[in-house]
């Protein structure tokens, strides 16, 4: 039997199993995985991950026509529309978003790093902390340059492959899984960087400068809110 005629015959297997099972034999291609590590690809509200505004929920945000501003201490303040955006290099990591009031949710959040965007405009030596506004700009927070340059640290606009609604920081909000979530802004309209700190919406109101996450009890969203214990400071991988 021939290499040809054999490699014919196996195809003829697999395509044979994939129609018994239901599955399709085509047009899987350059489609992304559809799970992350051991959870199926559920939205924030499925698994009921509260919703919280501080300053009032916007209502309807007009994502088409979105623009996150970058001044301060850089050499090329811009503007970046949504398009703009969605040109530049894209991030995706699988990290959880955790709450000072103690729940934590997993998923794969994609957007820009920060990074990049700091690259874009050509941040100064001088900048020390890196401060988002919300829209409105009513909440704002400030995070340090060395955390705002890590690799997780994100303008992130999906969560498990779908936009970020306004009930969750759509279009775009800071996902800085690193430290507490008031510090991950939600429906960023700009960002200063800064040379020096200023205490933001919540830290004036007694949280934390530092935003830094701290071990005990916390509520596992993707866990059906099952009570599991932070072992330590810094990002939350149970």
């Amino acid at each position: 039997m021939t290499r040809n005629l054999i490699c014919i015959l196996i195809l003829g297997l697999i395509l044979m199993a994939q129609s018994c099972s239901g599955e399709p034999a085509s047009d899987t291609a350059g489609k992304p995985d559809q799970t992350t590590q051991g959870d199926t690809l559920k939205s924030l509200a499925d698994i009921n991950t509260p919703i919280f505004w501080a300053e009032g929920h916007p209502g309807r945000l007009d994502r088409a026509n979105w623009t996150v501003t970058f001044t301060g201490a850089c050499e090329r303040p811009r503007s970046f529309t949504w398009e703009e955006l969605q040109a530049l290099p894209q991030t995706e990591v699988d990290s959880r978003l955790t709450s000072v009031t103690r729940w934590s949710s997993r998923g794969l959040w994609k957007g820009v790093a920060l990074s990049t965007l700091l690259a874009e405009v050509g941040v100064k030596p001088s900048c020390q902390y890196v401060r988002f506004w919300s829209v409105g700009e009513v909440y704002d927070t400030s995070i340090p340059i060395d955390i705002a340059r890590l690799e997780k640290s994100l303008l992130a606009h999906t969560f498990n492959r779908e936009y970020l609604d306004e009930d969750y920081g759509g279009p775009v909000r800071a996902f800085i899984p690193y430290l507490w979530g008031y510090k991950s802004a939600k429906s960023v309209v700009k960002v200063e960087l800064m040379e020096y700190y200023v205490p933001g919406f919540w830290e004036k109101r007694g949280y934390t400068d530092s935003g830094e996450i701290e071990p005990g009890p916390c509520r596992d969203m993707n866990d059906g809110g099952a009570i599991k214990q932070i072992p330590g400071p810094g990002e939350v991988e149970f």
